[in-house]
């Protein structure tokens, strides 16, 4: 019996020096930490996706501060936006991304969301053309290539601006 009595007890005592963790998790952790463990890394931040290309519009010819005759011969150039024609009937509603070229002479361009009149100094491209042989009269000439919906309501950031002389 002595010999049992000290076997347990040394079983206890190993139980105890073994057993037991040396390193334990915070009170608020829901496991231990073993020795030698990492915790996790922390997570990155989602990236950014990158930002759609910026739509442009501008005039191919003729080239700013260009000394022409007229009639001039305009052509219209654009990326990142789809040109297309005014659907046919009623529209009441715009398709978005999409739109076509108008012409102001003489003019600036307009804010936003502003519908372009559909008198001069503004010439309406609603078929999706992109050209025009223009009558102008001899000086010096500020012609304004704007981007309109289906509603011929402006586009923002798609406006430019291009400066002739004609002869």
């Amino acid at each position: 019996m002595k010999f049992s009595r000290q076997f347990a007890v040394l079983v206890v005592m190993m139980s105890v020096s073994v057993g037991v963790p040396k390193t334990i998790a915070s009170p608020r952790a829901s496991a231990f930490t073993p020795e030698g463990a990492q915790e996790p890394a922390p997570k990155k931040p989602a990236a950014k996706k990158p930002a759609a290309p910026k739509a442009r519009v501008f005039f191919i010819e003729p080239k700013n501060g260009a000394k022409v005759t007229s009639p001039v011969h305009l052509v219209f150039g654009i990326q990142n936006f789809e040109i297309s024609p005014v659907p046919q009937g009623t529209v009441e509603t715009a398709r978005p991304g999409m739109g076509h070229h108008h012409v102001g002479v003489d003019t600036k361009c307009l804010p936003p969301g502003t519908a372009i009149p559909k008198a001069s100094p503004w010439v309406h491209f609603g078929n999706g053309s992109n050209t025009i042989d223009m009558q102008l009269p001899p000086g010096p000439h500020t012609l304004v290539l704007e981007i309109g919906d289906d509603l011929h309501k402006t586009q923002p950031g798609l406006c430019a601006t291009i400066k002739v002389v004609v002869k």
